[in-house]
C-alpha cells in the first residue's frame, strides 16, 4: 500500500475560444486512499494554460505544456520544467522552452528520463527536448511537421497532433493526429535526440474518426486509440519489434440510443488488461469495456455518468483503487471506486471543485 499519493491537476488559466479558463495554475492535492477524497495542498501559479502534465519515472520532475498560440513573441507554445519537493509535493520552476509549434496539448517523458516529447495540436507537429542533469529542459533537438488532411470539413483541413505516447519498451513514439486519421510512428534515436519516421510510418483509423489519445495493452500485443470525431475506439494489433500497428477493429463509445453531440477525449487501461475506459464529452460519461486479451477486441460493459460537464482527461490512481474524472466545463473532479472483477465504477461521493480541470497525474511514495 502506498504511504502517500500526490495528485497534480493541469488546468486552463486563460479564456480561449473553446473554453472559459478560470484557474490560477497547477492544483496539487493529497489523495485519501481510504475514501477517495482529494485534500487540497497547494497551487502552483505563474504558468499560462498548464493543461497537460507528465512526471518522470523517478518522480523528481514534472513537465507542463503551456497551451498557447504565442510565446515570447513567437508563434509557439511552451513547456515548463518543475522540480517536485519530495516532502510536500510543491513545484519549483526550473525553466521553460519553446514547444516549436502553437497549441501544445500533450507531452510524455520517456522512461529513461532523458527526453520530453510534445504534440502541438494547432501547429500539427511534434518535437523532442533533452532533459538536463538538473531536470531542466534544453532546446528541442528535433521537430517534425505533420502534413496532410482528411475528410471532416471543419476539423481535418490540416494536421492536428493530439498526443504523443511512448511504447512499453520505450523505443517508439506514437502520435495520434486528429487531422490526418493516422497514428504516426517514430523510432526514438536516443543518442542524437531525434524522432525517426518508422517503417511502416503509421497506423490508420476510419476516415473522419479523429484520433486523439492512445493506450497500449499490458500484454504488448494491442494498441487502442480513442477517436474524438466519430466516438469510437480503434483497435490495433501491435508488433513491439517493428513498432507497427495493424487496424483490426473499432467499437462505438456511445449507447445505441444516444442521438446528441459528443466527442471522445481520454483512454486508459487497467494494469490487469481486463478493462479499458474512455471519456465521452457531451454524453458526459465514462465508457467501460471488457478486453479480450487473446484477440484485443472490446465488449461494452456499460457507462457511468461523470456527474459533470465535458469530461476531459481522467486518471487511475497507482493502487488502481480509484478513478478520477476531470469535468472541464463544470469545474470539478469526481472520484469513483473501481471494481476489479467487473470493471464497474461506483461514485465515492467525493467531488472536488477545481477550475477548468483537464489533466490528472499522480506520484506515489
Amino acid at each position: 500500500m502506498a504511504d502517500r499519493i500526490l495528485v497534480y491537476v493541469g488546468t486552463y488559466t486563460k479564456k480561449e475560444e473553446y473554453v472559459e479558463g478560470k484557474s490560477q495554475g497547477i492544483h496539487i492535492y493529497n489523495l485519501d486512499l481510504s475514501s477517495g477524497a482529494l485534500e487540497p495542498a497547494s497551487v502552483t501559479t505563474g504558468i499560462v494554460n498548464p493543461t497537460f502534465l507528465d512526471i518522470d519515472k523517478e518522480q523528481n520532475y514534472l513537465y507542463s505544456v503551456s497551451e498557447v498560440a504565442e510565446s515570447e513573441g513567437e508563434p509557439t507554445g511552451a513547456i515548463t520544467a518543475f522540480r517536485i519537493d519530495s516532502g510536500n509535493g510543491r513545484l519549483t520552476s526550473l525553466n521553460h522552452q519553446s514547444s516549436r509549434g502553437p497549441g501544445p496539448c500533450h507531452l510524455s517523458v520517456d522512461a529513461s528520463g532523458k527526453y520530453v516529447l510534445v504534440a502541438n495540436y494547432s501547429g500539427g507537429s511534434v518535437a523532442i527536448l533533452p532533459v538536463q542533469e538538473d531536470g531542466s529542459l534544453g532546446e528541442a533537438s528535433d521537430f517534425i511537421q505533420h502534413e496532410g488532411s482528411s475528410v471532416h470539413p471543419g476539423r481535418q483541413t490540416g494536421p492536428h497532433a493530439h498526443s504523443i505516447t511512448l511504447d512499453p519498451g520505450n523505443n517508439y513514439a506514437y502520435s495520434a493526429d486528429l487531422g490526418l486519421d493516422k497514428v504516426l510512428i517514430y523510432r526514438i534515436d536516443f543518442e542524437n535526440g531525434k524522432l525517426v519516421p518508422n517503417t511502416p510510418p503509421y497506423g490508420e483509423t476510419a476516415p473522419g474518426a479523429g484520433p486523439r489519445h492512445f493506450a497500449f495493452h499490458p500484454n504488448r500485443k494491442f494498441g487502442y486509440v480513442i477517436n474524438e470525431l466519430d466516438n469510437t475506439v480503434t483497435i490495433f494489433a501491435y508488433d513491439e519489434t517493428s513498432g507497427s500497428l495493424e487496424t483490426i477493429g473499432a467499437v462505438s463509445t456511445l449507447p445505441d440510443d444516444f442521438d446528441g453531440t459528443s466527442y471522445c477525449a481520454d483512454i486508459h487501461i487497467l494494469s490487469s488488461g481486463r478493462y479499458l475506459y474512455g471519456t465521452n464529452r457531451g454524453h458526459d460519461s465514462m465508457v467501460i469495456f471488457e478486453v479480450d486479451a487473446d484477440t484485443g477486441m472490446l465488449t461494452t460493459v456499460g457507462y457511468e455518468s461523470t456527474q459533470g460537464e465535458f469530461p476531459r482527461n481522467f486518471a487511475i490512481d497507482p493502487t488502481e483503487t480509484f478513478l478520477f474524472a476531470a469535468n472541464q466545463n463544470s469545474d470539478n473532479i469526481v472520484s469513483y471506486r473501481i471494481d476489479q472483477d467487473s470493471g464497474r465504477l461506483t461514485p465515492t461521493g467525493h467531488i472536488t471543485e477545481v477550475p477548468t480541470p483537464v489533466c490528472i497525474k499522480m506520484t506515489q511514495t
